[in-house]
């Protein structure tokens, strides 16, 4: 049975003190296997307020979780169209940010590929980035350029103008950490966009009063960010939050948009 890493500290603010936000079970969850603890607890940080899972997981045990996929997160036929439509949303809100088309882009976590589809479609030149080796795969053979890495061991000799983390920073253990190599990465005046589930929306608060909220049984989750904290993460590290929007990806979702400034 693998156990999860325990943090030391909240992963955001360092700070050590934490309440018990509540212990929830996941053995439900489509990727869910035996050899994975199948309940997940929830920690709040006392200083920021952050929401996070008491551990993450080691290479090991992600290598089990890493090795199945639901089939939104691959490259394919299914929902192809609706993929499409979404992400034409994304890039022509980065569009109108930004003034203009064209440039390059970005996308980690890129799943079943639309955004950097889509993205080349408006006239970006746009680059993958995934740690699932069948997603990875699959994009490369429709074209794309695709690598399988994780957004700190990826290396680029160009900056990029946009960098998006769609549904992924909350997969990521050490958001801090990959926030600032997102910046890094990114050109001067350069465009972030980080979606996720958002804890301060009403639609999130409703379905706890329901105890319907899937988002505390989500395996893959290591954090549930507001759009409060996360803007105030950015400022921390040298962006400028330019534009919200809700996100029609996923359940109570959220579009953050900002401007690297420093």
């Amino acid at each position: 049975m693998f156990q999860r890493v325990a943090y030391d500290n909240c992963p955001l603010c360092t700070h050590e003190e934490v309440d018990v936000v509540g212990t929830f079970p996941c053995r439900q969850h489509a990727l869910w296997r035996p050899t994975l603890p199948d309940t997940m607890r929830w920690l709040s940080c006392t200083r920021c307020g952050h929401v996070f899972v008491d551990g993450h997981f080691d290479d090991e045990a992600l290598a089990v979780l890493f090795a199945g996929a639901n089939a939104h997160q691959l490259p394919g036929l299914a929902d192809l169209d609706r993929g499409r439509m979404l992400s034409a949303h994304i890039i022509e809100r980065v569009v109108r940010l930004r003034g203009r088309a064209g440039g390059r882009w970005l996308d980690v976590g890129f799943g079943n590929g639309t955004l950097v589809t889509t993205a080349v479609e408006y006239g970006f030149t746009a680059v993958g980035v995934d740690v699932r080796e069948a997603a990875v795969a699959q994009l490369r053979a429709e074209g794309y350029e695709a690598h399988c890495a994780t957004l700190e061991t990826f290396q680029s000799k160009d900056a990029f103008d946009v960098v998006s983390l769609c549904d992924v920073l909350e997969h990521m253990p050490f958001p801090r950490l990959a926030l600032t190599r997102a910046k890094a990465l990114l050109a001067p005046g350069g465009t972030l966009l980080v979606t996720a589930p958002n804890l301060d929306c009403h639609q999130w608060k409703a379905l706890d009063r329901a105890g319907k909220n899937p988002y505390w049984s989500e395996l893959e989750h290591l954090h549930n960010f507001g759009r409060a904290r996360l803007e105030t993460l950015l400022v921390e590290l040298g962006f400028a939050p330019a534009w919200y929007s809700v996100s029609e990806r996923y359940l109570a979702g959220m579009e953050v948009y900002a401007t690297l400034v420093s």
